[in-house]
């Protein structure tokens, strides 16, 4: 069985970590598998969007510390450079957006991996834990750069260093995800909102998110004009047309993603 598993319906790349004898933690295999996928959504024209989930009672715990310490392993550099920090360029870089949906513990890079995506939502029973002080290592993959952007230098700062367990609910009272929902409608809710990201214009959104990514390097003005292009070129797209013909008819619109 694949490690990673892809299904395609409805404009939506359905795709799974699937180790859930390992919690779905990371291997070599697996993370390369990852970045070819994403890839492959990003190409393909019939995606509108993605969501991620994992297979079993976890989201993800992380890395695979048996490939860690493995003396023919790829070792920390190649961890790093090759496994997740290509994973969250793609997450950021994909014209598309991504949904997690965290079905269960993430953990460490799997934690991280889940803050990087552009809507994050989570089960009532899921938890999230920047795990990685308790083995004298500091976050990685993006963490030290999204989570205090996300709930505030403090509270990040406090839970990297103790590596306190956070609830969906105290993830969701703080900022750090967009929605929780009780674990039996879960499935069905967070497939919910990607079916309406998936029918929204994929190009806009693509803008949003890259006007997002830029945000945290810019000044006001710096901002104002990087909205004024982005807003330019959303203004020749189909959608947009659509979008006010659909407007000024009253009735709904049918975006077509370009």
């Amino acid at each position: 069985m694949s490690s990673v598993l892809l299904e395609v319906k409805n404009a939506i790349a359905f795709i799974t970590l699937n180790r859930p004898e390992k919690y779905n933690s990371f291997n070599r295999e697996m993370a390369l598998l990852l970045q070819e996928i994403l890839d492959n959504c990003e190409a393909d024209k019939n995606i509108r969007a993605i969501y991620i989930t994992g297979a079993g009672k976890a989201f993800c715990a992380g890395q695979d510390l048996a490939e860690v310490v493995d003396p023919n392993g790829p070792g920390m550099n190649k961890i790093l450079s090759e496994h997740y920090n290509p994973i969250i360029k793609r997450i950021r870089n994909i014209n598309k957006p991504i949904i997690a949906a965290i079905n269960g513990v993430a953990a460490g890079a799997g934690a991280n991996i889940a803050l990087s995506c552009d809507v994050v939502i989570a089960a009532a029973n899921a938890s999230f834990i920047q795990a990685f002080s308790k083995i004298g290592l500091i976050p990685d993959s993006g963490g030290t750069f999204f989570l205090p952007r996300l709930i505030g230098f403090q509270k990040a700062s406090a839970l990297m260093m103790l590596g306190d367990k956070v609830t969906a609910e105290e993830a969701l009272q703080m900022g750090m995800i967009y929605k929780v929902f009780a674990d039996d409608i879960f499935k069905t809710e967070s497939e919910k909102i990607a079916a309406i990201l998936a029918q929204l214009p994929t190009k806009a959104l693509a803008y949003i998110k890259h006007a997002l990514n830029q945000s945290a390097q810019h000044n006001l003005e710096q901002q104002l004009l990087l909205e004024d292009d982005y807003q330019q070129k959303a203004a020749i797209t189909k959608d947009y047309k659509e979008g006010v013909a659909a407007f000024l008819e009253k009735r709904l619109p049918k975006f077509i993603g370009e």
